[in-house]
């Protein structure tokens, strides 16, 4: 895949290159919409996919995502948002992380970087009305990407972005397969840049979609490394990392050695940032060195992905890329057309219910 370093420059409406930008931008997203990045069958998703078979799908599913949301605004868009990215790291956007364990399989949901995974019941209660009113028709895969839509689009009280809809369900969930394909806190930015090259997005779209650090909060074990054992600086924390900072997350975790086990206590991934706000203060931090996660800080130490960073810290810019972006990446190895099923049940395949 081809290396781009830049962001997209705005031309102004009359520049002569402006027509021939559109004319690109056109038959990109019909090369995109011939298939799934990463893979799939070559069957279209398409926007309003269920307005004949079942019009009130994504009025359901809003209802419900929204009537959740209010009750907790500071976590649950975030724990949606995160469903979202670790469905389409796995085998595609098909709700693999869904399905739960078996006799003889141990499912992605049961997998270590999938033990603070959220929102699942959210999942259930949508698809349950989804199937008393459309029986078989919504796909689980499709209702993980509205959820997330709709989770962050409630402060805003405007879709932030469009969902395209026509993903069918996997029948596979593997929790080997979350281990070798989920991005980890403390990756490099060599293996970032590859694991997200072999779904199809690149530099940029990893920049942007680590925007969705922005909410959430992460425990003390996945950044206890950080902390202490740096031998450039004596011993103590990632010298990339903010000192004071490291100093408020200690007081908060505990020594590395203790923080390293803590997987109860809880800290903020955006600090600074009111509880739940998706806004650009993520890239502000980051440039303070206040990255939280070493795979946050990663993202300083490439040319290109460093480059991308000033700009999206305004605000109004981050959110029009990060509309691309998510957008991307729900189209990351879908299943359509006559793969997969449509489960009945979120939890379970067809043939195991």
């Amino acid at each position: 895949m081809a290396r781009s370093c830049s962001m997209m420059p705005t031309l102004p409406p009359t520049s002569p290159l402006l027509g021939a930008v559109r004319l690109l931008a056109v038959v990109g997203m019909l090369v995109l919409a011939g298939g799934g990045i990463g893979g799939g069958d070559g069957a279209v998703l398409k926007a309003h996919f269920y307005r004949r078979s079942c019009p009130a799908a994504e009025a359901v599913v809003r209802d419900i995502v929204v009537a959740r949301v209010a009750a907790d605004p500071a976590a649950l868009p975030a724990k949606l948002l995160r469903l979202f990215f670790h469905d389409c790291f796995v085998r595609g956007c098909d709700a693999s992380v869904l399905l739960d364990s078996m006799a003889g399989n141990t499912a992605e949901k049961d997998a270590a970087p999938n033990g603070s995974l959220g929102g699942f019941d959210v999942i259930d209660t949508a698809k349950a009305v989804l199937e008393a009113i459309c029986p078989g028709t919504v796909s689980c895969a499709d209702i993980v990407a509205l959820a997330a839509r709709d989770a962050v689009s409630f402060q805003f009280g405007r879709d932030l972005w469009e969902v395209q809809l026509g993903r069918r369900d996997g029948v596979v969930s593997r929790a080997s397969e979350a281990l070798a394909n989920l991005p980890s806190p403390s990756d490099n930015f060599t293996t970032l840049e590859a694991n997200f090259g072999g779904k199809g997005l690149d530099v940029k779209d990893l920049v942007i979609l680590s925007g969705a650090h922005t909410i959430g909060v992460a425990h003390c074990n996945t950044f206890a490394s950080r902390l202490s054992g740096f031998r450039t600086s004596g011993g103590g924390a990632d010298p990339t990392l903010n000192a004071a900072y490291a100093a408020q997350l200690r007081a908060r975790c505990g020594p590395a050695r203790v923080a390293s086990s803590n997987n109860v206590t809880a800290v903020a991934m955006d600090p600074g940032s009111p509880a739940g706000r998706f806004d650009a203060h993520y890239y502000v931090n980051l440039k303070l060195g206040r990255g939280l996660f070493a795979s946050d800080a990663a993202l300083l130490t490439d040319r290109c992905a460093a480059g991308m960073i000033h700009r999206l810290t305004r605000r109004g810019y981050f959110l029009q890329e990060f509309r691309n972006a998510v957008r991307k990446m729900g189209r990351v190895g879908v299943r359509t057309g006559g793969r997969g099923e449509i489960r009945r049940n979120c939890r379970a395949v067809n043939s195991d219910i």
